[in-house]
């Protein structure tokens, strides 16, 4: 039954685990740390594969009821889901700021992406079709029937934990599965726990969602090669996916995978871009959350009559940035997640240094505050250019004319999003048709995420689409069903 009155966010180290709340039996415990204030937020016991096996068994159980439901009562689920997030905004969002690392404006941010797709997912349920199709048999229908696939297993992410583990859990849910999440470590209250809580609230029938929070060297493989769910669905980087693919087509149990990867964004900015708009745009599209974002701005292509001027008022740009307190909502650039990213972040300035890249803009860390730093004269086959950088670090390089820029922009092997700038939309329409990449946007910056619009990329960056009816594909099934209405005519 539904609270009336929401109860606070507590007890948050105890795990939903087939249909109850407890502690893991794994033996380890996971202490969750502030990455600003480095302050203990939470201390979790940590499950065992012993719960991982009952969470799926329980959820594998109680979908075959919660699929019999009707449309209708699967979406009040979701709608009361909504209300939830409406009434509990101030409480995510403080945890987004303190779990994540997320600057105040970032979280608000995600908060309202993660409530939108909740929302877009309440219209879901009425949204599956199946068709009747004309046989070539005397005599037969021929009937599809689209279908839920069973039970999916969610792996999220910690950059945008909220939002992207809710991205696959609400579609799922809405039309007739149950979900596992095993969130990321850095992140199990906002990438899981929270959100269980507010599904409970919202009347969801116990046992259809389970968080297991465990380390991934003692479940991670588990999970994927698990014979109970039929979907993984995992967001993160590009080695992992991998692994997660090998397991999903090459283990016993073969399975859906929904994989969304690392990125390499290109914003391209063509001689006739409004400088100071472009300029604009590309800071906000790379420093937001840091850069810790696989849509974020990774590399900017600046056509060559524009190349001094972009780098001179972009850096400017850049300095006038706030540096420090995520919770202030004046802060443009807080905390990366932990220690480690830091110390891969610092290893590609200094890469990127000893490459013969120029540094406009620059400074120390303070804690695991890394302030923006901007390179100039990048070369295309630089670290900082090639590769995927996930911090508050970008490079700038300078293209020929149009068709130099195309090429800089296709020459990766991620194709999640990108963006270009020019004043003539038709214009940068051909150019966007023409990038190897799952989204582009012309005149804005790569991070856009519609709930009604496929989320996904091309290459390295993944496979399937998130979102509105996309979602509903990947997380639905085609049933091919006939009746032979009068007796057929057999050869033998």
């Amino acid at each position: 039954m539904m609270h009336e009155t929401p109860k606070p966010f507590d007890d948050l180290a105890l795990q939903p685990l087939a249909g109850e709340w407890r502690k893991g039996s794994g033996g380890q415990v996971l202490t969750v740390t502030n990455p600003y204030s480095n302050e203990t937020l939470v201390e979790i016991p940590q499950a065992s594969r012993a719960d991982l096996d009952a969470a799926f068994a329980a959820a594998q159980q109680a979908q075959q009821a919660w699929a019999a439901q009707t449309p209708t009562v699967r979406a009040q689920v979701l709608l009361s889901a909504v209300r939830i997030f409406d009434q509990r905004r101030d409480e995510i969002i403080d945890w987004l700021i303190r779990e994540s690392g997320s600057t105040r404006l970032k979280a608000t941010i995600e908060w309202g992406a993660a409530r939108a797709i909740t929302l877009e997912a309440a219209s879901m349920p009425s949204r599956v079709h199946g068709r009747i199709l004309e046989s070539g048999v005397a005599g037969k229908e021929s009937r599809v029937y689209r279908k839920p696939l069973g039970v999916v297993g969610v792996i999220s992410p910690w950059n945008f934990p909220l939002h992207l583990t809710q991205r696959s859990i609400a579609p799922a849910l809405a039309l007739g599965n149950a979900v596992v999440v095993k969130p990321a470590s850095d992140t199990p209250v906002t990438g899981g726990l929270l959100l269980a809580r507010i599904f409970e609230e919202a009347g969801l029938p116990a046992g259809l969602f389970s968080v297991v929070v465990g380390p991934g060297s003692e479940i991670g493989d588990a999970f994927v090669a698990h014979p109970v769910p039929a979907l993984v669905s995992f967001t993160g980087s590009t080695e992992v996916g991998r692994n997660i693919g090998r397991i999903a087509s090459g283990g016993r149990h073969l399975k859906h995978v929904a994989l969304e990867l690392g990125g390499n964004s290109p914003f391209v900015v063509l001689a006739d871009a409004d400088l100071e708009q472009a300029v604009n745009a590309a800071v906000f599209g790379k420093f937001l959350h840091n850069g810790q974002i696989c849509m974020a701005i990774n590399r900017i292509i600046v056509e060559k009559p524009l190349y001094g001027a972009f780098c001179e008022r972009f850096a400017a740009r850049v300095r006038e940035l706030n540096v420090g307190d995520p919770n202030l909502i004046e802060t443009a650039v807080g905390p990366v997640i932990n220690a480690r990213q830091l110390q891969g972040l610092k290893a590609k300035i200094e890469t990127a240094q000893s490459e013969g890249a120029r540094l406009l803009v620059g400074g120390e860390a303070q804690g695991n505050v890394l302030p923006p730093h901007v390179f100039v004269d990048v070369k295309p086959e630089m670290d900082i250019a090639f590769n995927e950088i996930f911090g508050p670090l970008v490079g700038i390089q300078c293209a020929e004319d149009e068709a130099h820029a195309l090429t800089l922009a296709n020459r990766s092997d991620y194709g999640l999003s990108s963006a270009v700038f020019t004043a003539s939309p038709e214009r940068g329409a051909r150019f966007a048709q023409r990038i190897r990449a799952g989204m582009t946007h012309i005149n804005d910056i790569p991070v856009n995420d519609d709930a009604n619009a496929p989320f996904g990329g091309e290459k390295n960056s993944g496979i399937g689409r998130f979102n509105g009816d996309w979602a509903i594909d990947e997380f639905t099934t085609d049933h091919w069903i006939t009746l032979q209405h009068e007796p057929r005519h057999y050869p033998f």
